[in-house]
């Protein structure tokens, strides 16, 4: 859990600035500034950055630092453990689903976190996606059937790996397999990272490093233009359903004849 909530109303008020200066200054409205000191919202990328400026802070140290009269900022590095998401949002400041078309998945390696691309992508909303942060990936390949080729999976972000959980799918993004779409045999961990799995046997299970991985998305719902062809195949519950009032007619003509 991010600090960013108690970070702002501190520095908000050992800078002398009320709510709606602070809001004037950040052009945005006082509103938004009471839900995120109250931590019912999180600034978006462009916003969390421009805070941060203005404080002459690093996002880290904004979202992960304990602020406060006791803290002083430590020497600077190139690296952060933070990882930043960048959204979009409708005019009524609900983020939008953005879609990330298979034309698109390689420069959606570079463009990720970068705000001008991500504004870029198609939009679209759902009304049962409303809570979270949401992302479309139209996947390729046979790897993942029944779900065919051409579908578009919904997913949710995870910003905390080890949320992950085992025999789920996800969409993972990663540096050298870009944008796939595969069902996860162990928790993410640390020392060797993800184990993904095709439903498709014909391919072979793999493991992609903590290192190479840039985003998670947990599948929450697919699109397709293909329906789903019925099953003819009778089941081992249909056969024993059948075997059981096999038997039981059998056990009814008995007991007539007795």
């Amino acid at each position: 859990m991010s600090n960013i909530a108690s970070n702002l109303k501190f520095l908000r008020k050992k800078n002398g600035l009320t709510q709606q200066q602070f809001a004037d200054i950040m052009d945005i409205k006082r509103a938004s500034v009471g839900a995120y000191e109250e931590d019912r919202a999180e600034p978006k990328y462009e916003l969390l950055k421009k805070i941060a400026e203005y404080y002459s802070l690093s996002m880290d140290e904004l979202a992960n630092e304990v602020i406060d009269e006791k803290w002083k900022p430590v020497a600077k590095s190139n690296s952060s453990n933070l990882r930043v998401l960048s959204v979009t949002v409708d005019a009524e400041d609900r983020e939008n689903i953005e879609l990330v078309p298979v034309k698109a998945s390689a420069g959606y390696l570079n463009g990720y976190a970068d705000p001008e691309y991500v504004k870029e992508l198609p939009k679209f909303s759902l009304p049962m996606f409303t809570q979270g942060t949401y992302r479309a990936f139209e996947i390729k390949g046979d790897s993942m059937l029944p779900l065919p080729s051409g579908s578009i999976v919904i997913g949710e972000y995870i910003e905390n790996w080890h949320d992950i959980k085992a025999g789920q799918t996800y969409v993972i993004i990663s540096k050298d397999d870009g944008v796939v779409y595969k069902r996860v045999a162990f928790k993410y961990k640390d020392d060797k990272g993800l184990k993904l799995v095709s439903d498709n046997k014909v391919y072979e299970p793999y493991w992609v490093e903590p290192s190479d991985i840039l985003e998670v998305w947990k599948a929450k719902a697919y699109i397709s233009t293909e329906f789903p062809e019925p099953n003819t195949e009778p089941s081992i519950e249909s056969l024993t359903t059948m075997m059981a009032q096999m038997q039981k007619t059998i056990n009814s003509v008995v007991e007539t004849k007795k």
